[in-house]
């Protein structure tokens, strides 16, 4: 018999049973309730940080996921795409209230220490196994497609698609939302504001894709905002 050659008898031995199978799909369908787990209980902690920015994330994961499929990203990475959507903000937690809710402009030293969110995001989820890639969605989600944004100064196809996708609806949800301390600014403004940037802040794929069915997506926005409406928001 050839050196190569495994006599069938060893191969039958060396095949899963039903039973191993059994445990394996198990184990698999645990790992996958301890992962929704995680992220539901980080996104938990986001609303007793800030509701507004619990409500704005789970938004963003619906968001994300379409324009995510109509680009055609593959299973893993639609899958960080919603931890990176529903999580981009955890990083907030770091952030004193003091900063985070002020409803004047910030200071430069102040900015400065908001812009550490994505970074304090990457280090607390990068510890979890499995969520690695997603850590590194988030650490990168205000990088600009000209190089200009933060932290690494990535452009264009050097930032991670994720990323990308999450900056634009991140930025867009954020210009047509209304916060206590403030009034969002009405959709077509929106949509002026992310055309202008296309190409130097945002991903023009990306634009193009989520603008497609950004206005159906505007009475779910002002529904959450007490005293807009959309008609008056057009």
């Amino acid at each position: 018999m050839p050196n190569n050659e495994i006599p069938a008898s060893a191969m039958s031995s060396l095949a899963p049973s039903a039973t191993d199978l059994l445990r394996i799909k198990q184990l698999e369908e645990q790992t996958s309730a301890l992962r929704k787990s995680v992220i539901c209980a980080f996104n938990h902690l986001l609303d007793l940080k800030d509701l507004n920015t619990g409500v704005h994330s789970t938004r963003l994961a619906e968001w994300g996921m379409r324009v995510g499929h109509e680009l055609g990203l593959e299973e893993a990475q639609l899958q960080n795409l919603e931890v990176a959507a529903l999580l981009h903000d955890i990083g907030k937690v770091g952030i004193p209230d003091s900063i985070l809710l002020k409803p004047e402009r910030l200071g430069a030293e102040e900015y400065a220490l908001m812009k550490k969110h994505s970074e304090y995001g990457w280090a607390v989820l990068r510890m979890l196994p499995g969520f690695e890639r997603a850590a590194l969605d988030i650490l990168h989600h205000h990088e600009s497609f000209d190089g200009k944004g933060y932290p690494a100064g990535l452009k264009k196809n050097e930032i991670p698609v994720v990323s990308r996708i999450v900056c634009v609806i991140d930025a867009f949800d954020a210009m047509v939302s209304s916060r206590p301390y403030r009034k969002g600014l009405p959709y077509q403004e929106a949509v002026r504001r992310l055309n202008v940037g296309s190409g130097t802040q945002f991903d023009p794929t990306v634009v193009q894709s989520f603008l497609s069915f950004a206005k159906s997506e505007m009475s779910v926005v002002f529904a959450a905002a007490p005293g807009t409406s959309l008609s008056s928001a057009l």
